[in-house]
C-alpha cells in the first residue's frame, strides 16, 4: 500500500479539481485504493491509479450537474486549505492556478470529457498519449478536446498580475471597508462579476453581479452590515490568498479573487455552510 500512499496526495488533487468538491474527491479516491488494495500486477501505479480516479471523476461529474440543477442560486466550489500539501505538490504556476475558486469555476463551462483532458494537460503537464490512457479515449481524439476547451475559455484566463496581488486586494479592502464606492469601483474591471453561494440556507445573492459599479456598491453593502464581533484573515486558500470571515470560531465566509492585470475581475463569495467544514 506504500504506493498508494505517496500517490494519494496527487490523486486528491487531480480529483478536486475535477469535481470542484472536497468531499466527493475523498469519496472517490477511497473508492480508488478499494480497487487498488484487490488489483494485481500493476506495473505503473501512478498511472493505473490516474486513470482509475480520473473514470471515477468523469462519472461523478456527469451526476453532480445533475444535482446541481436543483442547487439554490450559484454554485461555487468548495474551499480547502492547502498550505498543508493536502492535494499533493504546487511547485508549478498550472499546478497552483487550476486549485483557485475563480479557474474551477470557469471550468464548470467544458464538458467532462474537456475538463479532464483540460486538467491532466494544463495543470499536470502530461503529454496526450497518458491523457488519452486517463480518459479512455484516443491521442488524437483527446488534442482535439483540449483545443475545444482552450476555444471555449478563449479571453476568459486571466492576465497575471502587474502590479503585486496582495496590495492590491489590500487597497480594495481598505476602499470597502471606507464606504468608498469610486475608489472600489477603480480597483475593479469594468466587467467585473461577483458570485455569492449560499446553497440556499445563508443569505447571499442568488444570481451573479455583473459591473464594477454594481460589484462595489454590493461589497460595500454588505460590509456595513457585518455583526459586531465578526473577524477577518487572510489565509491561503486553493493556492491563493484569500479572506476568511470568522464569527467567533466558525467560518462564516470565504472571499477569493481572481486578479486580471492591475484589476480585481471576479470576486467568489462562499457562504454555504456546508462548504467550509475544511477551515
Amino acid at each position: 500500500m506504500d504506493a498508494f500512499a505517496q500517490q494519494r496526495p496527487g490523486l486528491l488533487g487531480l480529483a478536486y479539481r475535477l469535481l470542484g468538491s472536497y468531499a466527493d474527491a475523498e469519496d472517490v479516491v477511497q473508492e480508488a485504493w478499494l480497487r487498488w488494495s484487490a488489483a494485481e500486477g500493476v506495473d505503473n501505479p501512478a498511472a493505473w491509479l490516474r486513470t482509475v480516479v480520473t473514470r471515477l471523476c468523469l462519472d461523478e461529474v456527469r451526476s453532480a450537474r445533475v444535482r446541481r440543477e436543483a442547487y439554490v442560486g450559484p454554485w461555487l466550489p468548495e474551499p480547502v486549505h492547502t498550505a498543508d500539501g493536502a492535494l499533493g505538490p504546487m511547485d508549478t504556476a498550472e499546478l497552483r492556478d487550476s486549485l483557485s475558486l475563480g479557474f474551477l469555476l470557469l471550468l464548470d463551462r467544458l464538458s467532462p470529457p474537456e475538463r479532464a483532458v483540460f486538467v491532466l494537460r494544463e495543470a499536470f503537464a502530461l503529454p496526450y498519449d497518458d491523457v488519452a490512457q486517463a480518459v479512455g479515449k484516443s491521442a488524437a481524439a483527446c488534442r482535439q478536446l483540449h483545443v475545444r476547451a482552450r476555444s471555449k475559455l478563449d479571453g476568459e484566463l486571466p492576465a497575471p498580475p502587474r502590479t503585486g496581488r496582495r496590495e492590491l486586494l489590500d487597497r480594495l479592502l481598505l476602499a470597502v471597508a471606507a464606504a468608498d464606492v469610486p475608489g472600489v469601483t477603480a480597483l475593479l474591471a469594468e466587467d467585473a462579476v461577483l458570485v455569492s453561494d449560499g446553497g440556499g440556507v445563508v443569505s447571499a445573492a442568488r444570481r451573479p453581479i455583473h459591473g464594477a459599479d454594481k460589484v462595489a456598491r454590493f461589497l460595500v453593502g454588505i460590509a456595513a452590515r457585518v455583526p459586531d464581533g465578526t473577524t477577518m484573515e487572510e489565509r491561503e486558500v486553493n493556492g491563493e490568498h484569500c479572506l476568511v470571515v470568522r464569527a467567533g470560531e466558525r467560518v462564516t465566509q470565504v472571499l477569493a479573487f481572481t486578479v486580471d492585470g492591475d484589476r480585481v475581475r471576479s470576486i467568489q463569495i462562499v457562504a454555504s455552510p456546508g462548504k467550509l467544514s475544511q477551515l
